[in-house]
């Protein structure tokens, strides 16, 4: 895709003034383009009077979409053990897979995780592609990202799905790239367009203004990150079965990485983990702290949730304190909302509410 400079220059320097990078220079009355410098932003193309620049955009030709059939999942492991952000995407991958009359396939990496693979048929999957190498037990971005590619080039899904985690984020990205098509992050909603049968992707944007649906069109596969927490899982069913592919043609090219992981030290949690948690009560400093830890951990919703202090100085939903202004040197009545929790959803609220 590089800019172009026809025979139309008169080295009027318009482009030499616009260009951003200083990629452009006029010699001898006609623009030089140094491509080390210049990023194809176009800047200098509209400046020109002469239409002596273009960027010259070489698009790659469109996929035969009915190569690629079937939805996958990345089922994320630590330790050997699948997260459960996996089996969320498997209920949603389930109704995809549906909707278009096609498998839904779990891709699991590690060592010695092919017992894990049952989990996986009982939660929807149909069939598990699993690659058991020592050199997988734990993640690493560029081998993961190789054998990842090289299965999607073998095997040609329609769909990939992966956990918006730090695993999820570090490896999806590297895996779009490779396999030259689009991938949309953090996704709220996934949904089929029944005319044409494109995966709908739905995230906020904007800071959460508007939902943006975006679409890929024209590459495969269409390849999506879902948060965790996001999706609901379905039901287990013991008596489902299905088809395990043990892939066995990796070599060492394919596991070759250029870090190292030296050792894993383990965060200790003296409550719980807060990512598994489904509702969490959270108070701030700001609010008196005996009074929001005694109303926070009395309300009904969190008798089994984990209390979070917030680190930063916010008030929690509806509570009110009496402070003093630092410019008028009188009290006031301040009111702020955390983010954590929302009126009408949390009975810390209305208990917060006659307290004040």
């Amino acid at each position: 895709m590089p800019l172009i400079v026809n025979e139309k220059c008169v080295g009027c320097k318009l482009c030499e003034k616009a260009c951003p990078f200083d990629a452009i220079h006029v010699v001898d009355k006609l623009a030089v383009v140094d491509y080390e410098k210049c990023t194809l932003c176009g800047a200098c193309v509209p400046v020109c009077k002469f239409d002596a620049l273009k960027v010259e955009v070489q698009r790659r030709a469109a996929v035969n979409k009915d190569d690629f059939k079937g939805v996958w999942v990345f089922a994320e492991q630590k330790k050997g053990k699948v997260q459960s952000v996996a089996y969320e995407l498997l209920g949603a991958g389930r109704k995809l897979a549906n909707a278009r009359k096609s498998e839904l396939c779990a891709v699991l990496f590690g060592k010695d995780v092919k017992g894990e693979a049952a989990k996986l048929f009982h939660k929807g999957a149909d069939k598990v592609y699993v690659v058991d190498r020592p050199e997988l037990e734990h993640f690493l971005d560029e081998p993961y990202a190789r054998i990842m590619d090289k299965l999607i080039g073998k095997y040609k899904p329609e769909i990939v799905l992966a956990g918006a985690t730090t695993i999820g984020r570090a490896l999806i990205p590297r895996v779009a790239i490779l396999a030259r098509t689009g991938l949309t992050a953090d996704c709220t909603g996934l949904d089929i367009d029944p005319e044409t049968g494109n995966l709908m992707q739905t995230r906020p944007a904007f800071g959460g203004n508007i939902m943006a649906t975006i679409l890929t069109d024209l590459h495969r596969p269409q390849m999506a990150t879902v948060r965790h927490k996001v999706m609901k899982e379905l039901a287990p069913d013991t008596s489902r079965t299905g088809q395990l592919i043990d892939v066995t043609d990796i070599d060492a090219n394919d596991l070759s990485s250029r870090t190292k992981i030296v050792n894993i030290v383990d965060e200790l949690e003296k409550t719980v983990n807060l990512t598994e948690a489904d509702v969490i009560v959270s108070g701030g400093r700001g609010c008196a702290a005996r009074r929001i830890s005694s109303c926070s951990r009395n309300s009904p919703s969190s008798s089994a949730a984990p209390l979070a202090r917030r680190a930063r100085p916010s008030i929690p939903a509806g509570c009110r304190i009496r402070t003093r202004s630092a410019r008028r040197g009188r009290r006031s009545a301040r009111r702020s909302i955390s983010p954590a929790v929302s009126p009408g959803r949390s009975s810390t609220w209305s208990a917060c509410s006659q307290r004040t």
